[in-house]
């Protein structure tokens, strides 16, 4: 084998190991995509996904409410976009159409028109944020987002 032969080999081999590894890394974080509505049974109440799902990392897409400030370590991510924050004082006002989400820094909003993706790990259940006073039904927690 010459040099030239040796190169391309190696360049190869690297480039096909990478791939390999880039998919195995991917197939191993990946996340459960849900819609925000599959997580609501009639009557307010979650559904057998929601329960099944609760503790689990999930994908979900949607919209950034305009949060309470510009720099905040948690938003609200609605089905539709929202050019006001729908934020809730009850819990028996909790649409079941968004979602509260955590993110483990604070963080810029983004234009509340921009369709986001959304991964963290689901809980279920009504909780109030101290700092806040937000009473959530369902949470992601040490969610990241990006661009949809």
């Amino acid at each position: 084998m010459n040099m030239l032969q040796t190169t391309r080999f190696s360049r190869r081999c690297l480039l096909l190991g990478s791939l390999a590894a880039a998919s195995f890394a991917t197939r191993a974080w990946a996340a459960d995509r849900v819609k925000i509505r599959d997580l609501w049974a009639g009557g307010g109440n979650f559904s057998p996904l929601a329960e099944k799902m609760a503790g689990s990392i999930i994908e979900m897409q949607g919209y950034m409410a305009p949060p309470l400030k510009p720099e905040i370590n948690f938003f609200v991510l609605t089905r539709i976009p929202m050019a006001v924050c729908p934020y809730c004082d009850a819990e028996a006002s909790w649409p079941d159409d968004l979602i509260l989400v955590y993110v483990d820094r604070a963080m810029s909003p983004v234009p509340f028109n921009d369709l986001i993706k959304v991964t963290g790990r689901l809980e279920i259940g009504t909780q109030t944020d101290l700092a806040t006073g937000f009473v959530s039904r369902a949470r992601l927690v040490s969610s990241e987002f990006h661009n949809a």
